[in-house]
């Protein structure tokens, strides 16, 4: 999803000659082979948007291939692209890596001052991981390794599995599966109260390459050496429940939301300090409900492919 959005942007650039591999193409976890492409292709800068992704039962049930694959991938393409002479790079990290009880909302300088969340501590550890290996690159080769935080993202391409999706598009398909049959209620799970921020991923990729094209000096302005990361989000959040009916809503759903407060909730709450990006000079533009509307019409235009899944 992000990968794809950012690639989308960068194609519509004349200053920019975009490679890409399909994962049939190139499997990021085979050192052998990235290292191979990176030396044949030469690169002059990279973007690692690739993951392994899924929302808290996802985590919960493959927590080894999280950490595995995460560290794997990405270890292999930003140690390739160090070894060929790859002097930018950019790095897609998460909000998971905040301690479960950070202050809210969530600053940069919070990172490993706490306990992080149990449901998706692997994920988390791979991510971290990931921002202290580009630190560590610009801290003993001069690398302009930058990472880039986002909050929950959503949008176009997202994964619409009904188990192993993120909360929105997981709700977006169960909504419009219930609409569709005319049930009386669907089931949320926790207690509706947490509260997220939500990101559209076309604002995302705007992000991203705005914090990869500052010149390295306005850059590291705002980060220091050690603290190689920046948060992207909205700086705005809303409850769970309230956000399932905005869903509800888009898709036409008009039965009752029930809440399965037997499951867990996760963090309580989840919110992005922006402080830095904003002072960087950039902000979000797309409204969560205009959004939504634009990846269920996206869903809509798309949902032959996730019949089968």
């Amino acid at each position: 999803m992000v990968g794809g959005a950012i690639s989308r942007k960068l194609a519509e650039r004349d200053d920019v000659e975009l490679i890409t591999r399909t994962r049939a193409e190139l499997d990021l976890t085979d050192q052998a082979a990235v290292h191979e492409f990176m030396s044949a292709r030469r690169p002059d800068a990279v973007i690692l948007a690739a993951a392994k992704v899924g929302g808290i039962m996802a985590n919960d049930t493959y927590p080894a291939d999280f950490i595995y694959e995460n560290l794997t991938l990405q270890n292999n393409i930003i140690h390739g692209a160090h070894l060929a002479d790859v002097q930018r790079l950019l790095f897609l990290g998460s909000s998971c890596i905040y301690p479960r009880e950070a202050d809210q909302p969530m600053r940069e300088d919070s990172l490993l001052t706490g306990v992080l969340e149990p449901t998706n501590e692997p994920y988390a550890i791979a991510k971290i991981a990931g921002i202290k290996m580009c630190e560590s690159y610009n801290r003993q080769y001069g690398r302009d390794y930058r990472s880039v935080m986002p909050t929950n993202l959503y949008g176009p391409g997202d994964n619409f599995h009904p188990e192993n999706s993120h909360v929105i598009p997981g709700l977006i398909r169960r909504f419009h599966e219930a609409a569709q049959s005319g049930a009386a209620e669907v089931v949320l799970w926790g207690s509706g109260t947490p509260r997220r921020e939500f990101l559209h991923v076309d604002d995302m990729a705007d992000a991203s390459l705005y914090v990869f094209d500052m010149g390295a000096a306005d850059y590291a302005g705002i980060v220091p050496e050690r603290l190689s990361h920046v948060n992207v989000g909205t700086g705005v959040d809303l409850p769970i429940l309230e956000m399932a009916q905005m869903v509800a809503a888009v898709t036409g759903f008009s039965g009752e939301i029930v809440l399965d407060r037997s499951k867990p909730d996760g963090t309580m709450r989840k919110l992005m300090d922006v402080s830095k990006l904003t002072e960087l000079g950039w902000q979000a533009k797309i409204e969560l409900r205009d959004g939504l509307a634009q990846t269920y019409q996206w869903f809509l235009e798309h949902q032959d492919d996730f019949r089968a899944v």
